[in-house]
């Protein structure tokens, strides 16, 4: 072949080289990368943490005492919170059965007022509604133990009662003979009194 023509063929093959990358498709002729193996996923149960690091569930705790023994009748009255209505004032009296066998109620509640040395006072006691509820009258409860009755207890007042009478206490008790207790007045304006009207022992509080 003559020198020009050698010399064209070169300077052919160089040129098709050069545009070798506009020619091949982008990564063919290339060596693909090799792939990096997707984390197996584990089908046991996640790893808890250790025991050390989880707190211990807690045991529950003992009952909480009773701040009053109960009586040996099993009944047991409490006072709740002194309630006001158009210058009277009421409370609402509790009898529950804290002993361990069936309680048997039909009346009312036994209420006396005491003076300053625990002694009696004139005091009436009415079995009678007031404008805190009707009095609808006795009612046969039996108390399964942690059962629960109550009564209205209203201070009233009447034309005939004259001046009114402080009592420091009033010694409750679920009837007559069902082991009475004490509850001190101090602190309260319902110290003062003419009459009380007491509504019978039911399971729902009268309307």
């Amino acid at each position: 072949m003559p020198a020009a023509g050698v010399l064209l063929a070169a300077v052919a093959a160089l040129v098709l080289t050069g545009c070798a990358g506009f020619l091949v498709p982008a990564g063919e002729g290339e060596p693909e990368p090799t792939p990096t193996p997707a984390p197996a996923l584990s089908a046991a149960a996640p790893s808890r943490p250790p025991a050390a690091d989880v707190p211990a569930a807690e045991e529950p705790g003992p009952s909480p005492t009773p701040t009053e023994e109960c009586p040996a009748s099993g009944a047991v009255v409490t006072v709740g919170e002194v309630q006001a209505l158009l210058m009277s004032r009421a409370v609402v009296l509790t009898l529950t059965n804290c002993g361990s066998t069936p309680y048997r109620v039909d009346g009312y509640p036994s209420v006396q007022a005491l003076g300053e040395d625990g002694e009696r006072l004139p005091v009436k006691v009415n079995p009678a509604g007031s404008k805190f509820g009707r009095d609808h009258g006795p009612e046969a409860l039996t108390l399964k133990p942690g059962g629960t009755a109550r009564s209205v207890l209203a201070w009233v007042s009447t034309q005939e009662g004259g001046e009114l009478i402080m009592a420091d206490a009033l010694e409750l008790a679920a009837a007559p003979d069902a082991g009475a207790r004490v509850h001190p007045l101090e602190g309260h304006d319902v110290r003062y009194m003419d009459e009380l009207n007491m509504t019978a022992w039911r399971a729902e509080l009268p309307e």
